[in-house]
């Protein structure tokens, strides 16, 4: 396959790159800038200096059988129409395909979606839940980083009925990549280093993706409370959820749909009882794990889950995507475990 890369100088498209490199189907044949065209890669990443593909290029993308999108929100949707009419295969790293209603993405990113007509063509790139649609499209909405973890520990206990969907709280701690590479004072050493603080509470722009996404799967809206934290770390994200169970359900129960829905699943890890989900574990890779307990005084159940927000929460669940447009297996260019320490 002949792969593209708009935004490859951002922590999403270097990583792509790096990924890719290992890829056995892929050829990287562009990669493209807005701010650093006819720039070696190697000028900004040094540890890309081997790349087969080192210079990069002005927004003018060549003939690619997949364009990768690791854009701000509102440029992929304004120019996704003369792509997809080339014949080239987007995989939108962005937000501008994740929201199914226009009102809802104009309400939480405060602009007007520049191409509402096209949003029924996108499918919400979540392989584990979407695997089957994926194959089919050309046009994939990569997930957020929060809403993988979340939707990951969520999806089949809801869809099973054995919690409830009122009152779930979701308390999300990221490493401070997810921030991206610009410049903000918020993720400066200074500011990050020995803190730990939550932001945007009540307000971040992956609680509709969350919302959707969990509604969907119970056939019903879900309004949840949903607040990140920033921890002092470079990757990574934990998601620790609080929910109701329905009646007198089990932590055996509990346990069982996890295990029968992920059975199979090459990147989605269930934890033995008793071992509970670290960042380290997934760092790197695209690997989840999950654990969970249920809480008889309370009533609740308690579910943890860990991944890299730059692999699983962004990149690596990209080219998992593209894996899967391309009839190739899953876990092509993917089979890398964490690092640890």
């Amino acid at each position: 396959m002949k792969v593209g890369i708009l935004g490859a100088t951002g922590y999403t498209g270097q990583e792509l790159l790096r990924i890719l490199k290992t890829h056995s189907e892929a050829e990287i044949v562009y990669i493209g800038s807005s701010t650093s065209a006819d720039k070696k890669i190697a000028e900004i990443y040094p540890h890309l200096t081997d790349s087969n593909m080192l210079i990069l290029e002005k927004e003018e993308v060549p003939d690619v059988d997949v364009l990768f999108m690791a854009l701000p929100h509102g440029i992929a949707a304004s120019r996704a129409d003369e792509l997809l009419a080339r014949g080239i295969k987007i995989i939108d790293l962005g937000a501008d395909f994740r929201l199914q209603r226009p009102e809802i993405y104009e309400e939480w990113y405060k602009l007007n979606h520049p191409n509402p007509q096209i949003l029924n063509e996108a499918v919400y790139g979540l392989p584990e839940l979407y695997r089957e649609e994926i194959k089919d499209r050309s046009l994939i909405a990569n997930p957020g980083c929060y809403p993988t973890a979340s939707l990951l520990s969520l999806v089949p206990l809801l869809q099973a009925g054995l919690v409830q969907k009122e009152g779930i709280v979701i308390d999300a701690k990221s490493g401070v990549s997810g921030a991206g590479r610009g410049v903000n004072q918020a993720v400066h050493f200074a500011e990050v280093n020995e803190n730990f603080k939550a932001y945007a509470v009540g307000e971040h722009r992956h609680t509709p993706e969350i919302e959707q996404q969990l509604g969907l799967a119970v056939g019903s809206s879900v309004i949840i409370n949903f607040t990140p934290h920033l921890v002092p770390m470079t990757r990574g994200i934990l998601v620790t959820i609080y929910a109701d169970v329905n009646g007198k359900v089990s932590e055996k129960e509990l346990r069982s749909c996890w295990q029968d829905y992920y059975a199979g699943e090459p990147f989605v890890h269930l934890l033995p009882e008793g071992v509970w989900p670290q960042t380290k574990y997934s760092y790197g890779s695209n690997h989840a794990f999950l654990q969970l307990k249920y809480e008889p005084r309370t009533g609740k159940a308690v579910l943890v889950g860990v991944i890299d927000n730059l692999v699983k929460g962004a990149s690596g669940q990209a080219i998992q995507n593209m894996n899967l447009m391309f009839g190739l297996p899953e876990t092509t260019g993917l089979v890398t475990t964490g690092l640890w320490p």
